[in-house]
């Protein structure tokens, strides 16, 4: 139902999103659970966090109108696409692209500019992240160039909440998709993208819809969050040197670093659920068809979990660490995400000497993004 009581807050106003970590920290102390005027809620606290993530019977993941092919579905139908998805993710098909992806980060790498400083977002989070999704889904290089273009302007229509152009900018992207599905008919390609189209459910063919809904879901994430990871990643080890160092000279130590150095500033900042019977969050009474928006962002800097959020620590539980969410929905791709992380690290450690914060400061992400959308540094 429609309420009359007054927001507790504005989460894309300007005062929230010039910092959006500060913001979440100071909503998580005084207002657990805040109402937006739209009959959604924001959750901001670890253990609420944990609880609506765990569960999906009263808290759904079935939040769009479009077709969300696995994380819109709940229960069996989820785990019988998650179970498909899944075997995309396996230990050997990550270890069999680790050598196609060093190259290309070894590339990237190269390509950045010495001793001036440079927009680290531009030069080399975005590019990277448009080079190995399209690596990994077997794309030929040339969608690289439309997909970045393509990534460019979905980050504007969804900062204007402009849904008439993100609607056509969906069509676009499944028309890129199409057309690579199109090229690999009736042919023995074993890239994933092709791989899909013998995929079976129940005994029968996914079909195009869904086949495209699963890549979506994939590479959107991919192109957007692993940009917003180097960055995040990167403007921490600019501004600490020590951790730098440390990581520098035992790079082994880099998954846990980068699941630590996201925990404290998300790239992914939030999730939706659908409320799907009456019930209560933090004491506060919520309605069927309400919903409610999970911070991830703010939840990984609970004091009450974490102690100082802001301590770089590498004995913390990893259970407690929810930067790739929690529960049946925990992401299928975060071992080729901390992979992908390692490996650029690793190539950018072996291509400098050292990142240094630049003259001029970060600019910050606005929601949905974490992270930066300007990251000055400088590469020795």
């Amino acid at each position: 139902m429609t309420r009359t009581r007054e927001p507790d807050w504005e989460p894309r106003s300007d005062a929230v999103q010039s910092d959006q970590v500060a913001s979440y920290d100071a909503m998580r102390d005084r207002c657990p659970i805040a109402y937006d005027g739209n009959d959604s809620w924001t959750v901001f606290g670890h253990a609420d966090a944990a609880a609506v993530a765990d569960d999906t019977t009263t808290f759904s993941n079935a939040v769009s109108r479009h077709l969300q092919v696995p994380n819109g579905f709940d229960g069996a139908e989820h785990r019988g696409y998650r179970a498909i998805v899944d075997g995309y993710f396996t230990y050997d098909a990550i270890a069999g692209f680790e050598p196609v992806l060093r190259g290309i980060c070894a590339d990237l790498v190269a390509a950045v500019p010495r001793g001036v400083d440079v927009d680290l977002m531009a030069e080399l989070a975005e590019p990277f992240a448009n080079a190995a999704t399209c690596a990994f889904m077997g794309w030929p290089d040339s969608l690289r160039a439309p997909m970045r273009e393509w990534t460019e302007k979905n980050r504007r229509a969804t900062l204007a909440v402009d849904r008439a152009a993100m609607a056509e900018i969906a069509v676009e992207f499944d028309g890129h998709i199409r057309a690579q599905l199109d090229a690999r008919r009736g042919r023995a390609v074993t890239d994933p993208t092709g791989r899909l189209l013998s995929e079976r459910l129940d005994g029968r063919p996914l079909d195009d819809e869904v086949i495209i809904s699963i890549i979506r879901n994939w590479s959107v994430a991919e192109l957007g969050t692993i940009a917003a990871s180097v960055g995040v990643v990167a403007g921490f080890l600019a501004g600490h040197p020590e951790v730098q160092e440390g990581l520098r000279a035992d790079p082994a130590l880099l998954d846990a670093a980068t699941d630590e150095i996201q925990r404290m500033n998300s790239p992914f900042v939030a999730s939706r659920r659908r409320v799907t019977v009456d019930t209560e969050i933090a004491g506060t009474a919520l309605d069927a068809e309400d919903r409610v928006y999970v911070v991830w962002t703010s939840a990984n800097r609970d004091p009450r979990v974490f102690g100082d959020p802001d301590e770089f620590r590498l004995d913390r539980d990893p259970a407690d660490n929810l930067v790739y969410g929690r529960g049946e929905h925990y992401c299928p791709g975060a071992q080729l995400a901390r992979l992908e992380l390692r490996v650029l690290f690793e190539e950018l450690f072996a291509g400098t000497s050292e990142i240094v914060a630049g003259e001029e400061a970060p600019a910050p992400a606005r929601y949905p993004a974490g992270g930066w959308s300007r990251l000055p540094v400088r590469l020795r």
